[in-house]
Parts: structure tokens; sequence; C-alpha cells
């Protein structure tokens, strides 16, 4: 063989080889195109399911700042990828003074990527690890916040075998930018930022001197949680609507006479654990419940776990889980600032006060701790309008808008909890299930009817305006 044919042989061999690594590398044009509508949701998903298992054990968010993180985390989320979702508008301009960085259009990004930091990059800021954890509820949070880098870098890793390391860079910078800035803006909204550490803070209820106020139960802390919640700034809902109808639109003035408006709903709750209803009523009580530290998430998160299992059910993209968690995010924020605000503007006792003044002074909820073994439990604040009510029904209206009204289920949300009911409870639709979710709060003994309802009105209210926000070009 001559040494020109050996040489152009080998020129060719290393040709070929060259372009068949080419092949197995990624490059721009491999992301270049595609928009979130062509990648699967499982980034949302999986980052869902870790703010569930986070939250279940993160003492003091519940409910409000829980449901502020809710809003802020998927606006940031819905912000930073519009640049993959051509046929929708961005929401910044709701929020005075939140400047955003933008993505360069001439260069290529990979969307899941960019969500991957943002998440990330929020979560690791809004659950720090605790310094000293005494407990096993703090030790299984800093174990499940520990876990946050862990599926940082899963997914990371996964996305490295996609596209190139610039797209991989260039899309965590823009992601953690655009996390770092609505993190920052969230700081100055101070009546809700870090409001975890203090859940107590600010409010002399003893001071309100109305007939039928609210007054702390025990076992409880003896204080009202989050009483300031109602001053902080809405995402969709006005002014005016932080306030829901008075509880006289729905059974006149507060009274104590046999056969007013109340003392009839406090007997409805009554009867509601009596012997032949009691383990009906305890199950869909206990399956809607979400009230206890350690047990399991909290009630804004309730509709997010739903969520995902639609998100599974229906193979949606990961446009429809950015679009439907964004939304969320607004209705659970506004549902607990609206419930909130009104708590405290009508100071409304729980049925557990009312019935043992004024009925049976030996009634007890239903509502039990199992991690503690307290029992006879009622939430700590006042109890109109019912927060599950108006945050269970403002997701429904969500869920209800982009998955259509008729959607049916099955909700395993509890299927593997031992600690009460968890069987999986079957639906028609989302306005079902948040009826259900509303009514479950009178045979568990912690609200009246009249709570539950002016819960779901509202609700529907709050989540028809986040509907009707121009999400969409």
């Amino acid at each position: 063989m001559s040494k020109v044919f050996r040489y152009g042989f080998l020129v060719l061999l290393v040709s070929i080889v060259a372009i068949s690594c080419k092949k197995d590398l990624p490059t721009d044009s491999d992301a270049k195109v595609k928009t979130l509508a062509d990648y699967d949701n499982s980034v949302v998903y999986d980052w869902n399911e870790q703010l569930l298992k986070i939250e279940r054990y993160a003492a003091g968010y519940r409910p409000g700042p829980v449901a502020s993180s809710a809003g802020y985390v998927n606006l940031a989320a819905y912000e930073a990828v519009l640049g993959g979702m051509p046929g929708y508008n961005s929401m910044a301009g709701r929020f005075g003074g939140l400047v955003l960085p933008q993505i360069n259009a001439s260069q290529t990004y990979h969307w899941p990527t960019v969500l991957n930091k943002v998440f990330e990059t929020m979560y690791t800021r809004m659950f720090p690890k605790l310094g000293t954890p005494e407990g096993d509820i703090s030790v299984k949070f800093n174990e499940n916040v520990d876990n946050i880098r862990t599926l940082f870098l899963a997914n990371e890793a996964k996305y490295k075998t996609e596209v190139s390391d610039d797209v991989i860079l260039r899309s965590r910078n823009h992601g953690e930018a655009v996390a770092l800035a609505v993190w920052e803006y969230w700081k100055t909204q101070v009546n809700e930022f870090d409001k975890y550490k203090d859940p107590f803070e600010d409010y002399q209820w003893d001071s309100r001197n109305n007939p039928g106020r609210w007054l702390p139960t025990f076992p409880g802390p003896g204080k009202p949680m989050f009483p300031y919640w109602g001053r902080n700034k809405t995402f969709a809902i006005s002014e005016g609507q932080k306030v829901c109808r008075p509880y006289e639109n729905y059974i006149g003035k507060f009274s104590e006479e046999e056969g007013s408006g109340l003392y009839n709903q406090a007997i409805e709750v009554m009867i509601q654990q009596s012997t032949e209803l009691s383990y009906q009523s305890e199950w869909v009580g206990e399956f809607w419940s979400d009230d206890l530290l350690g047990i399991t998430f909290s009630p804004p998160l309730r509709f997010l776990a739903i969520a995902d299992q639609v998100y599974r059910g229906q193979n949606a993209s990961l446009e429809t889980a950015v679009y439907c968690n964004a939304k969320l995010g607004f209705a659970t924020h506004d549902a607990g600032v609206g419930a909130w605000n009104s708590k405290f503007y009508y100071n409304l006792e729980r049925p557990e006060t009312y019935i043992q003044r004024v009925i049976d002074p030996g009634f007890e909820p239903m509502l039990e701790n199992t991690v503690t073994g307290e029992k006879g439990i009622s939430p700590s604040f006042p109890a109109y309008p019912s927060g599950h009510s108006t945050f269970g029904a403002a997701a429904a209206a969500i869920l209800e808008g982009i998955f259509g009204p008729q959607y049916k289920m099955t909700d395993h949300c509890h299927e593997s909890r031992t600690e009460f009911e968890g069987y999986p409870r079957s639906f028609e639709s989302f306005d079902e299930m948040a009826l259900e979710n509303a009514w479950s709060r009178v045979p568990l003994g912690v609200h009246f009817r009249v709570d539950a309802e002016e819960g779901v009105r509202f609700g529907n209210e709050i989540g028809a305006t986040v509907n009707r926000l121009p999400w969409k070009k």
C-alpha cells in the first residue's frame, strides 16, 4: 500500500469516526426548535412531589406561608420559561417593581434545565435546614431538604445527555437569575416573607369583645395563627375582594337562641357525629383533613397533589403543567389572603366553643393528632369562612378551567397513609371534590355549614378571577 493511499485512508477513517461521534453528542440544534409543549411534565411533577414531602414536616408553614410559596415559586417558574411558551403572556407587570432577566432570543435554552434550577434555587432558600434538629419531625424535615440538591443533580445528569454543556450552563444561569429576581421581590413583601418563623405575630385577639367572638381552644397554642395574613398583596383579586360575604347572609345575626340559624347548624355538626353516621363521616373528614404537621401535607397543597395525579393521568405536556402550576399558585396565594382577611374580619368562633357553651359542655371535635396523641382539636383561628373550602374551590376552578368540568378521577393522595382511613375516593368532577372537601369540615366538628358554603362560593370567585387574567395571547 502506497504512502499516499495509506494517508488518504487514514484521513477518511478519522473523518468517519468524527462524524459518528458527533451524532452521539448533543448540539444546540437538538434543543433549538423545542418548546415546552415538546417535553413531558416530569420536571414539574418531580418538584411538586418534593415540595409535598418537605412541607409535611415544615413547622410554621401551614397554611399561610406555603400558600404564599406556591404563588411565588410558580410565578418564577412560569416567567423563566415564557421563551418556550409562545402563546402565553408575562404576568410580571402585575407585580410593581419586579424586573425579570430575559432570554437571548438568538440562543438556545433547554427548558427543563431552566425549571430545574428555578425550583432548586427557590426551595433551597425557602426551606433552610434546621441546625440542631430535635425529634422525628425535624429530622425528617432535614432529610427531605437534603433531597432538594439530590433531585436537582439527578435531573441535570439526565439533561446533559440531551443537550450540550453550553446550553445546560446558559439554561441554568437563566433559571437561577429569574428565581433570584423573584426571591428578592418576595423579600420586599414584609407581611408574608419569612413569616413561618412566627405564626402568632402581631394580633391582640382578646381585645375583640363581639358576641360569638373567636376564643382559643385547647389543645392548641392559645393564640391565633397568621392574624395579619389578610394584609398581604394579592396576585389577582382586588382589595375589595379580600373580604367575603357576611355570614348573616346565610344564617341571620349571631344568636344562641334555640331554633336560630347558627344554633341549628351547631345541632347539625353534632348529628354528624352520631353513632349511625360516625364511620362514614369520620372517613370523609380524615380523607380531606390535611391539618396536622408530620402527618400529611397541608390544605393549600392538597389540590397540587391532585394536579400531579392529573398530569400523569393525562400525559400532560410540560407547557400544561407549568401553566396549571402557575394558576394554582396564584389562586392558592389569593385564597389564603382572602380567607384569613375574612376570618379575622368576622372573628366567628368555632363550633367547639359555641356547642360547649350553649348546648353540650362535653362536645369535642373528631380531629385528633396521631403523632402527639392529642384529641378534640380545632384549628387555631376563627371559623368563617373555612380555609379548606376556600383553597379547594379556588384550586378546583383552575383545574376545571384547564382539564374540563367533567373530569373524572380517583384521588390517591393518601393511599399509603396508615394513621387514618386513606383509601382512595372517586369523583365525577373537580367541583365534586371541592364540595366534599368543604363538607368534610362539618362532620369533623371544626366548622359550621355556613363556613363551608361561603368558603366554596368565595373560592370559586377567586379561581374565576385568576382564570380571567390574560394568560394567553
